[in-house]
Formats: C-alpha cells, structure tokens, sequence
C-alpha cells in the first residue's frame, strides 16, 4: 500500500492550492479516502472524506466548509483537495489516509503567510 501526497507549498492569504494523493496496492475505488492536517503542536484533525459508496455526498470540518473542496477519480487512483480563500490557520501538513487498509501518505507541508 502506498499513499504519495503532492501539491504543497507556500502561499499567501487568501489563496489556493490543490492537494493530490496517488494511491496504489489497494482497492481504491472501494475505501473510504479522507484527509488530515496537523498543525505545529497540535493533534491530527480530520479536513474531509469522500465515500466510496457515495462520492457525491463527502463530509467537511465546519473549519474548512465553503473553502475546500475533496474529489476523487478512481480511474485514476487519485484523491484531491482543493483548498481555497486559504488562512494562516491553515498551515499544517496535510495528510491523506486510506480507510480500507488503515494506511496514511507521509504528508505534505502547506504554509499560508505573508
């Protein structure tokens, strides 16, 4: 099993970035794919989940309501968070975990600062 988060980075308030999460050596299609953060300090709070069963109904943290948005294309194998309207309260590193086998991505930094 294997989870590799991409699209990390610096950005200022306000703006956006698109997290990516590839994924391999399970079935995608049928788990359950949310992401985490953690921010300096603190513990690792679920952002959002996207079903298998039900893709067009995920869950959000009130937090991130109206500014991220979490896909899926299981042709691909891929998970995505769009993130947008971005707050320093934002800046964690962000995690992709795979319900079905219990497995975690090893992360990817996101910044938000001026």
């Amino acid at each position: 099993v294997q989870l590799v988060e991409s699209g990390g980075g610096l950005v200022q308030p306000g703006g956006s970035l698109r997290l990516s999460c590839s994924a391999s050596g399970f079935t995608f299609s049928n788990s359950r794919m949310s992401w985490y953060r953690q921010a300096p300090g603190k513990g690792r709070d679920l952002v959002a989940t996207i079903y298998s069963d039900d893709p067009s109904t995920p869950y959000y943290d009130d937090p991130v309501k109206g500014r991220f948005t979490i896909s899926r294309d299981n042709a691909k194998n891929m998970v995505y968070l769009q993130m947008s309207n971005l707050s320093p309260e934002d800046t964690a590193v962000y995690y992709c975990y795979a319900a079905s086998v219990r497995s975690w991505g090893q992360g990817t930094q996101v910044t938000v600062s001026s």
